[in-house]
């Protein structure tokens, strides 16, 4: 019996068409693939830096300034750069032009920033802004400012041309491969001012103090010669109606300088780190009586390597459940310390692989003679040496008690406003 055409090309298109690919999401226990994320950028505008959340401007093909701020959120093992070194939301100043690569919320149900159509990205929101200002993918892998962007890709910027007046302007500057431009790449206008930083060795310059020198002249334009340099991107309202321009806060001129700004920032962030204790996810407990067990977990990456050489065997530890933004869970008036289950290091294992994003390649295990709820196979804990400094956390850098719901965080997502 011959099958009407209808049907035979029903059976065709059913058999033969690819099978749409499903969103993907993080797991828990589970480090997900840079591959798998969404990149873009946009202005840093908003921080709850707590919580580890906040909102971006995110950058599409229309008018910038007319974008509505989007919130994110940090996963537990999300990473932040400034300035070429690890960092803590609260590093981050207002305004910096941030590059996000970034996941659909893991758990819906318990998504500390609004949940949006999986689609979202795809969506035009009018002719004024463009598609893929609202992407729904706003649970954070990496988090990082232009330099950190640039080092991490292999890239730096190029000044080609100069045009200053009354100590500000533009510059013309394309973003290239350091091993060499391809002839691809394409020169855009940044504008700068007298407050813009240039940064040369262990000085920082003005750009008063370049047109002192005679490097640039006080007013005119003049050729960089593809200057090779790093920048920090920020942005500013620009005259003359012009739909998306980024401005210049800072100007490395030379490695010197650039390895310095890493260095300072990676002091702050260890300093940080050293009284919040490093975050990491338990992978296994083994059970033993009378609330002993032998626990092992994996630190987060994203530190600096001083820290995870802090962690070696027969050295004891505090370990202390935490909330996916990284919160400690407290009981009343006690601190981490008080609440948090102590023993000493059995073993530390670093896989030979290369670690993925989120994870710094290093177990730890640990043998405490109290387990407490809070330390279970892929929940989040905070681990620290027992001679790390012994502080006690602002009110609102943990949870009060342990009788806590999703719906109490403080502050809830709806300090967010819905656009």
């Amino acid at each position: 019996m011959k099958l009407p055409l209808l049907a035979v090309l029903w059976c065709v298109l059913t058999t033969t068409a690819p099978a749409a690919e499903e969103p993907f999401r993080p797991e828990a226990g589970k480090f997900p693939p840079l591959e798998k994320a969404h990149a873009y950028r946009g202005e840093l505008v908003f921080v709850d830096h707590v919580n580890r959340r906040g909102s971006l401007r995110v950058q599409g093909n229309g008018v910038f300034r007319r974008n509505d701020p989007q919130p994110f959120a940090m996963l537990p093992y999300g990473m932040v750069r400034y300035h070429g070194a690890p960092a803590d939301l609260r590093d981050i100043p207002l305004g910096t032009v941030m590059h996000v690569r970034a996941y659909l919320p893991p758990d819906p149900k318990i998504s500390a920033v609004p949940v949006l159509p999986v689609n979202n990205k795809e969506k035009d929101a009018d002719h004024r802004r463009g598609v893929g200002v609202a992407p729904a993918e706003n649970h954070v892998l990496l988090l990082e400012d232009e330099p950190s962007h640039c080092q991490r890709e292999g890239l730096v910027w190029k000044l080609h041309e100069l045009d200053l007046k009354n100590n500000e302007g533009m510059i013309a500057a394309s973003r290239e491969p350091k091993a060499g431009a391809d002839g691809k790449a394409n020169q855009e206008a940044l504008t700068f001012d007298a407050a813009t930083r240039i940064w040369r060795g262990r000085e920082c310059l003005s750009v008063a103090d370049l047109v002192t020198e005679g490097a640039w002249p006080a007013e005119g334009k003049k050729s960089l010669g593809g200057q090779t340099v790093q920048l920090g991107i920020t942005w500013k309202p620009t005259p003359g109606g012009v739909f998306t321009r980024f401005h210049i806060s800072d100007i490395w001129l030379d490695d010197t300088a650039m390895q310095r700004a890493a260095h300072l920032q990676t002091g702050t962030h260890k300093a940080f780190m050293r009284s919040r204790w490093l975050p990491a996810w338990v992978d296994a407990v083994e059970y033993g009586k009378f609330g002993r067990a032998t626990v092992t977990a994996t630190l987060f990456g994203g530190m600096d390597a001083s820290l995870y050489a802090e962690f070696d065997k027969r050295r004891q530890v505090l370990v202390n459940g935490v909330e996916n933004t990284l919160k400690h869970t407290e009981g009343g008036t006690a601190g981490p310390t008080q609440m948090a289950s102590k023993g000493s290091v059995l073993d530390v294992i670093k896989t030979p692989e290369a670690a993925p994003p989120g994870s710094s390649g290093i177990q730890i295990r640990f043998e405490t003679d109290l387990i407490t709820e809070g330390i279970r196979p892929t929940r989040i804990v905070r681990i620290r040496p027992a001679d790390w400094p012994d502080v006690h956390l602002p009110r609102e850098e943990h949870l009060n008690s342990g009788n806590f719901s999703h719906e109490d965080r403080f502050p809830t997502p709806a300090i967010f406003p819905k656009y």
